[in-house]
Parts: structure tokens; sequence; C-alpha cells
């Protein structure tokens, strides 16, 4: 698989949850294009083609991302404000995917422009469950601009 073939970016800094999120989409069969970054330093340089991914083109852009908050580096919601503060990369969806319930994080979040956020579920199978539709909406379900 190419960087020019990701339709779903996971930018998450717990392996587990991480690898989770990949076995929900793979339960859905959405999963053939996903790549994961550990970090929302590697996130950016992922979005806004830096560093490593300095060959790929940024028209090229995923069809959601997954964004947790609580990461090391560049925190999430640093990742959104750049995201959703650049026209060439705003109107990609967005989707917080985070353990924070905490209501400052999730007005943050809204004010900056983020298109959902969900309360990672302690639970394996609601974990999964959740993903999985996330999966589908955004996937399937979802018209974005062309």
């Amino acid at each position: 698989m190419t960087n020019e073939n990701i339709e779903i970016l996971i930018i998450e800094d717990n392996i587990t949850d991480a690898e989770m999120t990949i076995r929900a989409l793979r339960k859905s069969n959405l999963a053939n294009h996903v790549l994961h970054l550990k970090d929302g330093e590697e996130g950016l340089d992922y979005i806004f083609c830096r560093g490593k991914y300095s060959e790929r083109n940024i028209e090229n852009c995923p069809k959601v991302i997954l964004l947790d908050l609580k990461m090391p580096k560049v925190n999430g919601i640093e990742v959104l404000q750049e995201i959703k503060s650049d026209e060439r990369t705003k109107s990609i969806p967005v989707v917080v995917l985070t353990s924070s319930k905490e209501d400052p994080d999730i007005k943050t979040c809204y004010k900056l422009g983020v298109n959902s956020y969900v309360v990672k579920p302690v639970v394996f199978d609601s974990f999964a469950k959740a993903v999985s539709e996330l999966g589908l909406y955004w996937m399937i379900i979802n018209q974005p601009p062309k």
C-alpha cells in the first residue's frame, strides 16, 4: 500500500488502542487502507507532507482522521488546530477518539472544528462496536466534497 491510498489515518500513541481500532475496522472490512501514526508530530508530518512524508501529495487526503488527544510531542488539540486552520486540510473529517470526558477538551475541539468527539468505551466489545460504526459512517455513509 502506498501513502496515496490511505483512507483512514489513526493518530494514536497507545499501541493497544491503535491495534484494537484496526482490529475493529478489519472486522467490518474497512481496514484495507489504514495508516497508524504514533504521535501528533508524525501525524502533522504526514498530513502536511513534511520530513519522511515530503514526497506525498497533500491533495491525497485520508477520508477520515481518528485522533487521540493525550499524546506526547504534539497533542491532539494542537493537531486538530493545525488541520482545521489550513485551507488545504480543513475539510478532512476529524474524529477525536479519546479517553477524555473533560468538558473543556470537548468544547475546545468543537470550537476548532472537530467533526465528532467520541469517548473510547472501556469494554472491548463496546469499543469495537463504536469504531466499527464510526468506520461505516465515515467510509460508506458520509458523502465528502469532491
